[in-house]
């Protein structure tokens, strides 16, 4: 281990200096408030995250939601019209927005009711705070003393914002700072109009930003290109990346050692892959099947993931058409499982299994106490009850071996002894660490699994002196996170054995790390071969300034336990179409390749049948140009280590007490979220008397170990801007990144305006928010090679909702690229018929215009 002291005193090669401090940084920070496109409300950030979130809320009688029908337009700058209908309430809402000078926004909302109503809970505006982060800095929220509005802050850095008349009600909910809510109706709604105007005034500090329609800008799409994608076809061929692993599991069975995967014969595995889910799996021709195994082959895939394939919404899954049990599983849906794994085999690339997804039980599958689950129902949902209910625990073991068990009517092998399964997942997303132990809990009417789960929690607390009154209590930090942890683990433990009594050979993988879990939900997943994390990202990922606020990144970072490999078997864009969502392909591989992840599955490329053009979705990226068109440089780039591990690992080693008595997590903690920035990030699990079975890691020497999760690890300079590996440079304050290694060179974000040189290229580009990325393919430092790709990505958007065809705005400017003279330049058609494109050679130097008239996303450069 490295001290503090020695590393103040030390030089990192190829790094900027890095300072270590226990507290916040000091720095300036970006403040900004904006127009929430979806409500038409402010939205304030800090660094890229939120302070204050803001939102329409309204209830029927007894607290029943009701939806607000809305739409939100931009007239002009700083000047904003929102309209909007309540059916379930009976009244129109809608209002003008209006900047009224540099820290003054004004909102006149009319509202108008066709009845009167006086059995209604009543609504308005609800205000969430972030005062988990910013209360030492602003204290606690507060009502104005004449219920007018709300204030935070003192003195210069105070907001308030005020509502004339005073709204019908204003309180904190449930008396939490944390949130607050000003009703324009309470109790009741009178019929007829009602005015309220509201007034943020914010201090000097605050800029009142442009939103995203502004920011992008409102260009004519009539002029972009439609149906730049073919979804039959890759746009690019990487088929070269899996030759050598044809057939795939030709390497034997893969395995992990230490943090690694191994293949039988010595070699490394990294695994670029993607979800093939739902409809996709049992809808899709097996001529449509052979042909996308190639063309995710042609993307520069390695490893697809069967997901989806027992969810109820799916008809016909697994268990067949409109089954009335989930005790056999349809021979017809094994017969489209086996022609997929044939077909993806025969293209070099490797399948994960989920042994369960979202399976249904149902009233013929007899389980016990099935009535109090199914709540009324003709199904029931298992996730948590399989923790403590036997008769689950059997039923998903039957599934397990005749699932595993099965014989591919193609390969002529048994799942169990298929090299090309690379790993097994036992539940999606279903840990009661942090997500659904609170469905065992006393008060769910859930007799039968709940004093199942009680008596367990005392048991547990007695044989280790804890608090009974704790360790149950399964929503708070504290015993309660040693005994679920214990629970999971148990479950764990009786489904690897069974799956290693059967003959499973390869890695099994607990559940995942989702949905915001702490870090306490770690030690369960241990139990494992391999840690497996999900994170979706909004827009706004690389504008994340990690002072402050996390990005998907950092949550996933926050999952890589010392000793164990890490996958992520999903990660996306949400919701679509997220404005951004272009820039994540290559964002993540690079993080991916910093971090050492071994296997990376973005969620998915299709979960529709896979026979005509298909829908755009966020679920679908085999149609969608903005995420498949970096989608085979982010793989290439991945699979072919242009980016090296970081030589700087940081260890959080928070102990027995904090790890389990604190809920840490990347949303309030600086330094998993700086930690993830400026090198490689690892947990370290401590030895824990009441769980016997965790393994206490094995903390590297040269390792930097931190134990406080508000230290903070900035840069000497531009903390805010750069990150400080030599090769991926991303500054948050603009919100845009580079890479800049031998074999790739991109930049990503808001480039637009920004000249960026890179070792052999200069990016110059009006497009306001674009990636543009160079990349040999003949591993060849771009300087010398003769086979270059050049990838291109902005913003891709249909007309009308959830129908095609997408438009794909053209990314404008030019490139300048050191290459060998003599390569000429060209795109390819749908047919892949080439198109020679101009361009102009200076100095040792290409120069590339880039215009709508390219009508493409993809360039070549050859001889």
């Amino acid at each position: 281990m490295i001290s503090l002291l020695n590393l103040a005193k030390s030089c990192i090669s190829g790094m900027i200096l890095v300072l270590i401090t226990a507290t916040q940084c000091h720095a300036e920070s970006t403040w900004l408030v904006s127009i929430n496109e979806e409500d038409g409300l402010p939205q304030i950030t800090r660094g890229g995250g939120s302070a204050v979130a803001s939102s329409f809320i309204f209830f029927d009688k007894n607290w029943s939601w009701t939806y607000l029908d809305r739409n939100f337009k931009v007239d002009a700058p700083g000047k904003y019209s929102l309209t909007g209908s309540n059916k379930a309430l009976g009244f129109n809402l809608d209002a003008t927005i209006s900047k009224n000078s540099p820290q003054q926004l004004i909102w006149d909302f009319r509202l108008d009711a066709k009845n009167s109503r006086n059995d209604v809970t009543g609504g308005g505006i609800t205000f969430k705070f972030d005062i988990a982060n910013l209360q030492n800095e602003l204290g606690d929220p507060e009502i104005l003393p004449d219920k007018s509005g709300w204030g935070w802050g003192k003195g210069e850095s105070r907001i308030e914002m005020h509502f004339k008349p005073k709204p019908a009600d204003i309180f904190f909910e449930r008396g939490s700072r944390s949130e607050l809510r000003a009703y324009f109706y309470s109790g009741n709604i009178p019929a007829g109009k009602l005015n309220y105007k509201a007034t943020l005034t914010l201090p000097a500090s605050i800029i009142i930003s442009p939103t995203l329609t502004e920011r992008f800008g409102t260009s004519d799409t009539s002029k972009w290109t439609k149906n730049i994608l073919d979804g039959k076809i890759s746009p690019v061929d990487l088929t070269f990346l899996n030759e050598p692993e044809k057939p795939a599991g030709k390497r034997g069975f893969l395995k992990a050692k230490g943090e690694k995967l191994i293949f039988e014969d010595g070699t490394t595995a990294r695994f670029w892959g993607t979800n093939l889910s739902a409809y996709t799996l049992f809808g899709t021709s097996k001529d449509m099947v052979k042909l996308h195994s190639k063309r995710l082959s042609s993307l520069g895939y390695n490893l697809v993931r069967i997901h989806h394939y027992d969810s109820l919404w799916v008809d016909p899954n697994i268990f067949g058409l409109q089954a009335s049990s989930t005790k056999t599983i349809s021979s017809e849906a094994m017969d489209k499982l086996d022609w997929w794994i044939k077909c993806l085999k025969d293209e070099g690339i490797y399948i994960w299994l989920d042994m369960h997804v979202e399976r249904q039980l149902k009233p013929d599958d007899n389980i016990t106490a099935y009535n109090e689950i199914s709540k009324g129902k003709n199904t029931a949902d298992l996730k948590g009850y399989n923790y403590v209910n036997k008769s689950i625990q059997q039923a998903m073991k039957d599934f397990n071996a005749e699932y595993l068990g099965h014989r591919n009517s193609y390969t002529h092998v048994r799942y169990l002894d298929e090299p090309a399964i690379a790993a097994i997942l036992i539940t999606n997303e279903n840990d009661i660490t942090n997500h659904f132990g609170n469905a065992l809990l006393p008060d769910k009417n859930v007799d039968f699994h709940s004093k199942i789960y009680m008596n367990e929690a005392e048991k547990f607390a007695k044989a280790n002196n804890l608090s009974k009154a704790e360790t149950w209590r399964s929503w708070e930090h504290g015993p309660s996170k040693l005994f679920l942890n214990d629970l999971e683990h148990r479950f764990n433990s009786e489904m690897i054995s069974q799956l290693r009594q059967l003959g499973v050979k390869v890695p099994i993988v607990t559940t995942s790390t989702w949905g915001e879990n702490p870090i306490s939900s770690l030690p369960a997943l241990s139990s494992g071969d391999m840690i497996d994390a999900h994170a979706y990202q909004p827009y706004g990922a690389l504008e994340k300034n990690p002072l402050f606020a996390p990005n998907f990144t950092h949550w996933l970072a926050s999952a890589q336990v010392i000793g164990k490999p890490m996958s992520v078997t999903e990660w996306n864009a949400e919701p679509f179409p997220t404005a951004d969502r272009h820039t994540l392909p290559l964002y993540i591989a690079s993080q991916a390749s910093q971090q050492g992840w071994d296997a990376m599955m973005h969620y998915a490329y299709s979960q529709e049948r896979l026979e005509g053009a298909g829908s755009p979705s966020n679920w679908h990226a085999y149609n969608d140009p903005a995420m498949l068109a970096l989608m085979p440089a982010a793989g290439l780039m991945y699979r072919r280590g242009d980016l090296k591990e970081s030589n700087i690992t940081y260890i959080f080693n928070p102990g027995r007490d904090a790890l389990f008595n604190q809920n840490i997590s990347p949303n309030n903690s600086i330094f998993l979220r700086t930690a993830a920035e400026f090198g490689k990030l690892m947990i370290a699990m401590p030895a824990v008397k009441e769980l016997p079975w965790l393994q206490k890691s094995i903390i590297p020497s040269d390792a930097i170990v931190i134990n406080s999760p508000g230290t903070t690890i900035s840069a000497n300079r531009d903390a805010r801007k750069t990150s400080t590996s030599n090769l991926i440079n991303r500054n948050w304050e603009k919100g845009y990144l580079t890479i800049n290694s031998e074999n790739t060179q991109a930049a990503m974000g808001w480039i637009g305006g920004e000249k960026l040189t890179l070792s052999d290229v200069v990016i110059n580009t009006s497009t306001k928010n674009a990636v543009v990325a160079i990349q040999s393919t003949d591993n060849l430092p771009i300087s010398k090679s003769k086979n270059i790709v050049i990838s291109l990505a902005a913003r891709s958007m249909t007309e009308v909702d959830r129908k095609l065809p997408y438009l794909s705005e053209p990314v404008e400017g030019s490139i300048s690229i050191n290459a060998p003279k003599g390569l000429k330049l060209f795109t390819r058609d749908k047919n892949q018929q080439k198109k020679v494109i101009p361009f102009l050679y200076k100095n040792g130097q290409y120069v590339i215009t880039l215009d709508k008239s390219l009508a493409t996303y993809w360039l070549f450069m050859t001889e």
